[in-house]
């Protein structure tokens, strides 16, 4: 027991010398002698303690054999795990999830970061589904904090956090994560060849296009550099509506302007706001009698102040790509990091070593995607399209992976304007998931982009049917039947559409197709309505309620010549009045028919024609050879025979016609009317809250996408010639790019 006692005392010894030295001793000599006053006792712990010698515990050998037999043990568990699919992984995920701070849908280090104030958060990450990682990170960068301590912090929490990510069997994000897909059949394209045979719609004849097609369907796309590739975005067209761009990857719709052609990557593209506002003066127009009672509608931060809904993060990985996913995270991270090449070759090695993979497949035609943007190119789109059909085809392709596929490939389809591939894509969703409501109401925008409003009809019947409160289908439905011109029915639907606050429903479509069906019926209500509409940043004003706008336009009803700046303009057609009129009025009496008749339902009574020498800055030829001088007169104005969202024409009014209030598409351009054969009394026109009448060889200028209002209660025809130009302030490049209205 010596040696156990002189142990303990040496301790002792150690710890007093040790004591006296902090203390304050502070004697070298005293730390030296308290150390080596028992070097048999530290040996003796060394070995354990024990008088003979012998080590405690676990022999050397003993422990290595034990280490390999744990080691073994947890090898042999993680391949069970993998090879009896035991674990779930994307559930793991989900409860990673709850610690994701930045918003990009897992946790991992930028998560870290953020909790322990290294990075700002985003509070819009928290309510918007997440846009490409890349941005994301590029944004997280601007904020990050420098500076070497800084950096060390950063370090520990990886290296704690990868820790972390490997105990939990954590699957990347990015690999789950992907945006919604749609991908067109081979075999579709045969289909195209009656209305969308060729990809690019500027070489299609619009057509007879009016004034106003108010009640027609139509999307305007561009191609935009943001669009986003998310997977987790499985929503309709009509929430990425996404409202900041002119026309996104999805979509804005017209349904009260001139048809819009689509655009793909070969047209120039000039890309405002989709409901960019515009400045307009307080002193311009007396709102006073715009009727201000509230309307029971959620505010937009009230909708996002709600909890959103934790979707399911879809499940893209069979159980074949679950055994290659180290190889599928490296691809897809280089997707990610926009490395759009290298991600294309990756994946196109991963399709080849593994035909059989959905995932190598779909990644393979997100780049594809991707890559299209990039490079603006139609071919490589059509590519990406066959490729998402491909992915979709596989065996054992995972159910949220089809219907991610198919569901891209019908918006890229729709993206070249193969409206009727795309409806078939979507007919094919719709069979292999009939449960899906969303699916259904994609289907029923479908057959609107078509015109077919009977069968959209239908598909939205069916869904009320199943969900009676289904906002998306109760706004088109009400939709439809505006345009069936019945106004009455019309209202309760787009009202209770507007008022579910689902997503979709808050676009400024139907707040002026509501507004506009009130104003028919004279519900005073319809002023709500619009104001609610210009607070939520879709018009400009409750006067101006055009869609196509492009912001910090001067904004007022009524222009005078010199506010122009197209003097020259207007000096030549009221010099010359007197021949476009007898042109004009010579086309009435040899070719009525060449007058045809307003069908947009603009008018509530009457009889109403037009006469098109120009429209979206092209020239009619034939139409010109009935008023070649005309014609000869204008071709040395490009800023009215080119502005491309706008007409030149004759337009007679016979009496007893009333045109409801209604607003143009764009604050683009500046219409101007010359007055050729004007009834002394009982013609006018009223723009926002001020009425004017027309003079034989005046000209008349006003904003046409500001409420405006015609009458003709005279006793014979009246005869006007309206040439539209572009908004003096828009400059050169745009109205070069800006697409055709």
């Amino acid at each position: 027991m010596a040696p156990r006692k002189n142990a303990k005392g040496g301790g002792g010894n150690s710890s007093s010398s040790g004591s006296g030295s902090g203390s304050g001793s502070g004697s070298p000599s005293t730390g030296s002698s308290g150390s080596s006053s028992s070097p048999g006792a530290r040996r003796e712990a060394k070995h354990g303690g024990h008088k003979n010698g012998r080590r405690g515990g676990i022999s050397g050998g003993s422990f290595f054999t034990w280490f390999m037999v744990i080691a073994l043990l947890g090898v042999w568990t993680s391949v069970a795990v993998v090879w009896f699919d035991l674990v779930d992984y994307e559930e793991v995920l989900g409860k990673l999830g709850v610690y994701d701070a930045d918003g990009d849908g897992d946790f991992d280090v930028d998560d870290a970061k953020v909790l322990l104030g290294l990075k700002e958060r985003y509070p819009s990450e928290r309510t918007f589904p997440p846009e490409e990682e890349a941005e994301t990170q590029a944004e997280l960068e601007e904020h990050a904090p420098e500076g070497a301590d800084i950096q060390n912090i950063e370090d520990e929490v990886k290296e704690q956090i990868q820790s972390l990510l490997q105990e939990s069997v954590h699957t990347d994000h990015d690999l789950e994560a992907d945006g919604p897909a749609g991908e067109p059949q081979p075999e579709v394209e045969d289909f195209l060849t009656v209305t969308d045979s060729d990809d690019r719609f500027e070489d299609l004849e619009p057509g007879t296009v009016h004034e106003e097609i108010e009640d027609s369907y139509h999307v305007e796309d561009t191609a935009s550099q943001n669009h986003p590739n998310d997977m987790e975005e499985m929503t309709n067209e009509q929430e990425n509506s996404d409202p900041s761009e002119a026309v996104t990857d999805a979509d804005m719709l017209l349904p009260h302007a001139e048809e819009i052609r689509h655009q793909d990557y070969d047209e120039p593209v000039y890309e405002p706001s989709e409901h960019e506002g515009v400045e307009i003066s307080d002193n311009t127009i007396d709102d006073s009698s715009i009727i201000s009672e509230e309307i029971n509608v959620a505010s937009v931060e009230e909708q996002q102040d709600t909890p959103p809904v934790k979707k399911k993060k879809p499940k893209l990985l069979n159980k074949f790509d679950k055994t290659i996913k180290a190889e599928l995270d490296a691809a897809e991270k280089l997707r990610k990091r926009g490395k759009i090449e290298e991600a294309v070759n990756a994946f196109e090695e991963l399709v080849r070593k593994y035909p059989q993979s959905p995932r190598a497949r779909y990644g393979k035609a997100q780049c594809e995607d991707d890559l299209a943007e990039k490079q603006r190119s139609n071919e490589v789109l059509r590519r990406a399209i066959e490729t998402y059909q491909e992915a979709a085809d596989l065996p054992d392709a995972p159910t949220d992976l089809v219907k991610l596929s198919l569901k891209r490939r019908s918006e890229r389809q729709q993206f070249l304007g193969h409206m009727r591939g795309s409806l078939l894509t979507l007919q094919r969703l719709v069979q292999l998931f009939p449960s899906d409501t969303t699916l259904k109401n994609d289907l029923g925008v479908g057959y609107l982009l078509l015109g077919d409003n009977d069968s959209a009809k239908k598909v939205y019947e069916e869904v009320l049917n199943v969900t009676p409160n289904d906002g998306f289908a109760k706004v088109h439905y009400g939709f439809i039947l505006k345009a069936q011109n019945k106004i009455s029915e019309s209202i309760p639907y787009l009202k209770e559409g507007i008022e579910s606050g689902d997503p979709g429903t808050d676009d400024g479509r139907f707040y002026f197709h509501l507004g506009d069906a009130m104003q028919r019926v004279g519900n005073k209500e319809a002023y709500k309505w619009y104001e609610l509409g210009h607070k939520r940043g879709h018009f400009a004003s409750v006067w101006q309620r055009s869609l196509y706008n492009v912001n910090g336009l001067k904004a007022q009803p009524w222009w005078t010549p010199r506010e122009t700046g197209y003097t020259e303009l207007v000096k030549s057609l009221e010099r010359n009045w007197k021949l476009i009129r007898d042109e004009g009025l010579m086309v009435m009496d040899k070719a009525k028919g060449l007058f045809l008749p307003e069908d947009e339902n603009l008018r509530e009574k009457g009889d109403w024609s037009q006469f098109t020498l120009w429209q979206q800055g092209r020239k009619n030829e034939n139409a010109c050879k009935g008023a070649p001088k005309t014609c000869t007169l204008l071709e040395k104005f490009s800023e009215t025979t080119g502005c491309r969202r706008g007409q030149i024409k004759y337009s007679i009014m016979h009496p007893g016609t009333h045109v409801w209030p209604h607003t143009g598409p764009t604050n683009c351009r500046l219409r101007m009317h010359l007055g050729l054969v004007i009834p002394k009394e009982g013609c006018k026109i009223r723009c926002a809250n001020e009425t004017r009448t027309w003079e034989e060889g005046k000209v008349l200028i006003f904003d046409d996408s500001f409420e405006h209002e015609v009458w003709q209660d005279a006793s014979s025809f009246r005869l006007i010639f309206i040439v539209d130009v572009w908004h003096p302030e828009l400059t050169p490049q745009q109205r070069r790019s800006l697409p055709a209205i």
